[in-house]
């Protein structure tokens, strides 16, 4: 989970945002917990004879005095002997470490009186429901309670015991509890008095007025509950989502700026659509993930985790029971979050490999299609197309599996609560409404962990992701040494110092000992078979690659202790795969100069003989170039590329092939222009056509990574058999 750590840098800047989701969340849980806690109320008020104030009543008795009194039911008003139940509270449990204990009551005893209520004010007996009230609404720190507890014959004892309130914080604080003990009785108490206060809104009376009265204020205020907390949602998914696409472009803008930064060497033997397929499909990825992990990740735990603390406030056995699935979720989450996260990163993979044979079938479709080739690329995107097929069935799979396997554990687990629950009903352990609410409880808290079971797999996708996208950023890039200079325009030469040099990745080297040196304002044409390392040599200039051994100085500065900046200003290169951009012909012209005025961008292109062409143009220097220079010819493509070196005006030119691939009237003019820019540089020329070459003031033949000779045209061509033997086979030939 290291490279998926790693995205938090670009969401933690966030934080404000972070933790207004993070209460959102909050407020959504505890509003659902609390809109299913209603029940109990509801329940109370439509089918029991309790009613909602007796069942507050009873509640507040049991969370501050740990007492548990039985709710008489209407059959035993009618069975004969059951008459005192009416003037009665039957005790049925006594919490250990509780005020009821340290008073001295036990599980059987019936409370008879309380010393704040007169007896005579109730010749009959007091009622049980007005000694549930005076125990519950107690202002003072101690009560006198008398007591009927049977004696060894059955026979009633009566005795007055002396009961302390929540009120009495010494007896409080001598209460033998937990620090969890505590916490769990506090929380208790906070959340029956605020129950107190809700329904002392409405009357005690159980009359059939009253309750409609209670349904509609329990309905008004689930209504309203609801209401807040869909308005929570929405600002944890809006801002969750923000946080996302904030973080996730400011990550995809420091991939793009690394890459820019990166050197030549790292790409050698990369597919360029592999770091566009990183760039904008694998932070999607991550992208998803995060959003995920501030929405679903986030909401969906907490509401469990309310909906277990409520349960726990109502029964915590019941819960314990329910939890014990728990730990084979988590090996079941662990499981199959590490066969997504393997799935997952071979898809990405074969992502990248099938964009890249898109992108070349694509770019070479008539070259597939004048020699018969479609088969052969259907058959090969065929197999991309398979690897592929084959890990989004895998993730299918495990992402198919996770929820009936935590299904299957939720609903044993819920079968054993249930059980248990069932068995306690009948003992009266538990009153039927909270037995009711504390199943839809735990049924809601297995649901959101259902939920979430897809969370694991989508972070182990994301991390494999974040470890594709990170590895380019963990790629060293060019970067400039200390005590580096500003290296001035050239003055005088150029000079290469028994320069070696090999490819990343390649066993022998493409130059050896490489000495030469020229002078500011030639021009030198650099000819040898293909391969012989004549690019290589003009790359080595502008530090696209450094030298193994030896230096490159001009003016006597070793290249490597300049700025990158100061070295590439003053070069300009005219290669033979013309690079142009989607943008307008203005804008290629000025790419080098960006600050440039249209009367400089015209100038340039005059002198590149490009104006010609540009001007009749509907949209002129306005026009879009498309992608791959689609609408102007090769020629035309080049003379702007011209232009822009022109524009640029540098001390260096380097062109390589520039009139490869042009026809003969475009060859022409792009001579003249090359001419144009040439006066007064230093101009190396990489050609194959003998026109371009032998007007040069040196020629430098290469074969096979050394300097055989140099030297103008009558020389070599009497002295060299190499230069001889490309004269006749291919500068005269082309």
């Amino acid at each position: 989970m290291k490279a998926f750590k790693r995205l938090f840098k670009y969401i933690w800047p966030q934080w404000p945002r972070i933790i207004v989701v993070v209460l959102s969340a909050v407020v959504v849980a505890a509003l659902l917990s609390l809109s299913f806690m209603t029940i109990i109320p509801l329940l109370k008020v439509m089918m029991g004879s309790e009613g909602l104030h007796g069942w507050v009543d009873r509640k507040t008795c049991e969370y501050h005095y740990g007492l548990e009194f039985y709710v008489p039911k209407t059959t035993d008003f009618s069975t004969a002997g059951n008459h005192a139940l009416a003037y009665r509270l039957l005790a049925t449990g006594v919490e250990k470490n509780s005020l009821a204990e340290a008073a001295g009551l036990k599980p059987g005893d019936s409370v008879a009186g309380i010393d704040t209520l007169e007896a005579s004010d109730y010749p009959q007996g007091i009622p049980f429901a007005k000694l549930l009230e005076e125990l519950a609404s107690a202002g003072q720190t101690e009560l006198g309670v008398l007591v009927e507890r049977p004696d060894a014959d059955g026979t009633p004892q009566t005795r007055t015991l002396t009961l302390s309130t929540s009120h009495d914080e010494p007896s409080v604080k001598a209460l033998e509890l937990s620090r969890v003990g505590r916490l769990r009785r506090e929380l208790r108490i906070s959340l029956i008095d605020r129950a107190r206060w809700a329904v002392s809104f409405l009357p005690r009376e159980m009359t059939k007025e009253n309750k409609i009265r209670a349904v509609l204020f329990i309905v008004l205020v689930i209504g309203i509950v609801t209401v807040i907390r869909c308005l929570a949602r929405f600002y944890q998914s809006y801002l969750a989502q923000k946080i996302m696409q904030v973080g996730i472009n400011h990550l995809r803008e420091d991939i793009f700026s690394h890459l820019m930064d990166m050197p030549m060497g790292s790409f050698a033997n990369a597919r360029p659509s592999d770091g566009v397929s990183r760039i904008v499909h694998d932070t999607a990825v991550m992208g998803q993930a995060i959003k995920v992990l501030l929405g679903k990740a986030l909401r969906e735990p907490l509401n469990a985790l309310f909906m277990i603390t409520c349960a726990m406030l109502l029964n915590w056995q019941l819960t314990l029971v329910f939890l014990c699935s728990a730990p084979l979720v988590v090996a079941s989450l662990a499981a199959f979050g590490k066969k997504m996260k393997r799935a997952t990163k071979r898809s990405l993979v074969a992502r990248s490999q099938m964009l890249a044979k898109l992108q070349g079938t694509m770019a070479g479709l008539k070259i597939v299609k004048v020699y018969n080739q479609q088969l052969h690329e259907q058959a090969k995107f065929k197999e991309i197309n398979k690897r592929l097929l084959r890990q989004l069935l895998k993730i299918s799979k495990v992402d198919a599996a996770t929820n009936p396997v935590l299904e299957v554990f939720g609903m044993a687990a819920a079968a054993a609560a249930l059980v248990v629950g069932a068995h306690w009903v009948t003992q009266g352990r538990i009153d039927s409404p909270e037995f009711l609410t504390l199943l839809i409880l735990l049924g809601v808290s297995a649901d959101a962990v259902r939920k979430i079971s897809d969370i694991w797999n989508r972070i182990q996708g994301a991390n494999a992701a974040a470890e594709r996208a990170f590895a380019v950023l963990d790629q060293p890039v060019e970067s400039d040494k200390r005590g580096v200079i500003e290296l001035h325009p050239l003055q005088n030469e150029i000079a290469f110092e028994n320069v070696t040099f090999t490819y990343p990745g390649s066993k022998s080297p493409v130059l050896r000992g490489i000495n030469l040196t020229v002078r500011a304002g030639h021009n030198v044409a650099l000819v040898g078979p293909n391969g012989s390392g004549k690019t290589t040599l003009a790359n080595l200039i502008p530090r696209f690659y450094d030298p193994d051994t030896g230096r490159i100085l001009i003016d006597g500065n070793d290249i490597r202790d300049a700025t990158l900046v100061s070295l590439r200003r003053q070069i300009a290169m005219v290669t033979q795969d013309v690079v142009t951009f989607n943008d307008t012909i203005a804008a290629n012209i000025s790419y080098g100069k960006p600050g440039a005025t249209r009367e400089e961008c015209v100038a340039a292109a005059r002198r590149a003989f490009a104006h010609e062409f540009i001007t009749p143009l509907a949209d002129g220097y306005d026009t879009i170039i498309g992608e791959q220079g689609a609408g102007l010819s090769g020629g035309q493509l080049q003379r702007i590329v011209i232009a822009r070196a022109i524009l640029n005006d540098p001390s260096i030119l380097i062109f390589d092939e520039a009139t490869s691939q042009v026809d003969a009237d475009s060859e022409a003019k792009i001579h003249k222009a090359i001419a144009e820019v040439m006066d007064g540089r230093t101009t190396f020329i990489i050609a194959h056509r003998f026109s371009t070459v032998i007007t040069a003031d040196v020629i430098i033949v290469i074969d096979k990574g050394q300097i055989i000779a140099q030297g103008q045209h009558n020389d070599l061509i009497e002295k060299c058999q190499l230069y001889q033997s490309l004269y006749e086979n291919q500068l005269v030939g082309a």
